[in-house]
């Protein structure tokens, strides 16, 4: 059995150089051309602010950076916890698994722990401040797809850290964790109205419509990563019914990398330095976002209820 020290210290690295991710690129960008188009044919402006696009495509590189670090400390990890599987889910290469049908256990155990990932980063002020990034655009375009968090992957493999211990192989994990990846990718375009039945099971442009909606009603819903399914069971699922007014509650207005990365990390050291009381000042970190201790401000739950929505 392995050390932790021992496993980083014979870890092949080169295994990640085959990131489906990086492959994808081509496509990123060959689909955000294939969207302006269908958007000019439909007479709808989707980069009405060219700037804001190009941020956020900004944000997608510093984000590879940090993803290609943190990628292989993940890999270290989860090869560490691999020693202690219940069960030998893979055979020789450990990318492979030794039956077909796991592959699908795969990404129902993948999307299931993104699930819960995504939840708990719009439920935990201090892991939504990691996360606001990318609901920070006050448009909705396949770029915004790109406006990914160099901070988010500091903590988001701990939720898939009991998958290793199950049985599933690592870089089979990473593996999926990217394809699902390059799937969310689509689903942030106005050009897709609807997929018809395949919308009670599959996440689509219109159920992440939602999720980026800074509407009351659609604060919070729709944390599904490939499949709406965790949604509709664990009782986040919002359908598309009124128009979605995008961007956050308070939108930041600017085109800085640096304060898209990390103003919310700035406003809650303000939140914390004012606050009287040592339960005040883990309220603002571990709350939910809008928490305040003398309900000056509003959670989403909150909101929704003075609403009436429930």
């Amino acid at each position: 059995m392995l050390s932790l020290r021992e496993v980083f210290e014979t870890l092949d690295t080169s295994v990640l150089d085959n990131e489906p991710t990086m492959y994808f690129i081509p496509g990123f960008a060959g689909l955000i051309l294939l969207e302006s188009w269908l958007a000019h044919r439909q007479r709808m402006e989707v980069h009405r602010d060219k700037l804001d696009s190009l941020a956020s495509i900004g944000m997608g590189l510093g984000s590879l950076v940090v993803d290609a670090f943190m990628k292989v400390l993940a890999l270290g990890v989860l090869t560490f916890l691999y020693q202690f599987r219940l069960f030998d889910l893979g055979e020789g290469n450990w990318l492979s698994l030794s039956h077909w049908y796991l592959w699908p256990l795969l990404l129902l155990a993948d999307d299931f722990s993104f699930y819960w990932h995504h939840r708990m980063s719009h439920t935990v002020r201090l892991l939504w401040a990691a996360h606001v990034n990318h609901h920070s655009s006050e448009q909705y375009n396949l770029a915004i797809a790109l406006r990914q968090s160099w901070t988010e992957d500091l903590y988001k493999y701990i939720f898939w850290l009991w998958m290793p211990l199950v049985g599933f192989p690592p870089l089979a994990m990473l593996t999926m964790i990217s394809l699902s990846l390059i799937y969310q990718f689509w689903l942030h375009t106005r050009t897709i109205r609807s997929l018809g039945p395949l919308e009670w099971i599959l996440n689509t442009p219109s159920h992440h419509r939602v999720h980026h909606g800074s509407n009351v009603r659609y604060l919070d819903r729709n944390h599904g990563g490939i499949l709406i399914i965790w949604d509709r069971l664990f009782g986040t699922f919002e359908p598309e019914t009124e128009p979605v007014l995008y961007g956050l509650t308070t939108n930041i207005h600017t085109h800085n990398l640096f304060k898209i990365a990390f103003h919310e990390f700035r406003a809650i050291w303000r939140d914390v330095m004012k606050a009287k009381t040592w339960s005040a000042r883990f309220g603002y970190m571990l709350n939910p976002p809008g928490w305040s201790p003398d309900g000056s401000t509003k959670t989403s739950d909150q909101l929704r209820h003075e609403q009436g929505l429930g």
